[in-house]
């Protein structure tokens, strides 16, 4: 037992020593990255403003709306005109604009990949050279992606978790079964794959069919809201520059509270519309398993 208390006692004070020397240790200080946040990249983070040429555009969009604003601040008296000019500039060209799927763009891209997978397959070769071709040509949607499929075929993947990958890249249910109908082509010779990718396309494109005419229903009340909100602005127009009077109540503070409040309201009706019109997410068939 005392044997014991001794060995502890010692392991013990061996480690305080070790403590000790290490605490006296002078270690370099730790230098944190420090980013560097100027007023444009404060304001792109702020208002999610895009790159290149659009956020310039963007930008000169609200300079302009916000002198109009304050021109017609200055010359009616309206000082809601500062926030209601700028507001109605920035939210109706997005607001009236039916929302796009991405579903839609991605199938038009797989349409087209696959037609020319089917060719260069026609020509004897396999699923797995034909991507790789295929490189050159890729539709911009899927380009990084395809770039990315062929990179991993060329590290000696298997087509099957490469093609996997590619799917989960695109994650998109349409797309899903496009990469399931290849993953099944890949494993046959190149006659039955350039058939199963002929019938392939013929199945993209009865889809495609499909979409736009749901997506064409899909637009008609914007068309119809856009209508509304481009002959309403024009009356109101007319009216302010013919007669001006009719507008004198929104001079007074609580005119322009309720003209404010009237502004908010009709932009967020359409707001609410753009979320109904939204497609709702759907779930995928081809789930990554492992990374």
């Amino acid at each position: 037992m005392t044997s014991v208390v001794v060995v502890l006692a010692g392991l013990l004070v061996s480690a305080g020593l070790v403590g000790v020397v290490a605490g006296f240790r002078r270690l370099p200080p730790r230098v944190r990255p420090v980013r560097e946040r100027t007023l444009a990249t404060t304001w792109a983070r702020l208002t999610r403003r895009p790159s290149g040429r659009a956020g310039r555009r963007r930008d000169l969009l609200v300079l302009g709306s916000l002198a109009g604003g304050f021109v017609l601040a200055a010359l009616s008296g309206w000082v809601a005109a500062i926030v209601v000019v700028p507001g109605l500039v920035l939210a109706l060209p997005y607001l009236l604009r039916a929302p796009r799927p991405r579903d839609v763009a991605l199938l038009e891209a797989m349409d087209r990949w696959v037609r020319t997978l089917a060719s260069t397959l026609s020509t004897g070769r396999s699923v797995t050279d034909a991507i790789r071709v295929s490189r050159r040509t890729a539709p911009p949607v899927i380009a990084e992606e395809v770039e990315v499929l062929v990179l991993r075929l060329n590290s000696r993947w298997d087509t099957r978790t490469a093609l996997q990958r590619f799917a989960d890249a695109l994650d998109s249910p349409d797309t899903d079964a496009v990469v399931a109908a290849l993953m099944l082509a890949a494993g046959r010779g190149a006659a039955g794959a350039a058939a199963t990718l002929n019938a392939l396309a013929e199945s993209i494109q009865a889809q495609l069919r499909a979409r736009r005419v749901i997506e064409v229903e899909r637009a008609k009340p914007y068309v119809v809201v856009r209508q509304v909100t481009v002959i309403t602005l024009v009356t109101l127009g007319g009216m302010f520059l013919l007669r001006p009077e009719f507008f004198a109540g929104y001079r007074t503070p609580v005119g322009q509270a309720v003209l404010v409040v009237l502004v908010v309201v009709y932009l967020g009706s359409l707001l609410l519309m753009r979320r109904k019109a939204r497609q709702p997410r759907r779930p995928r068939i081809l789930v990554g398993g492992g990374t």
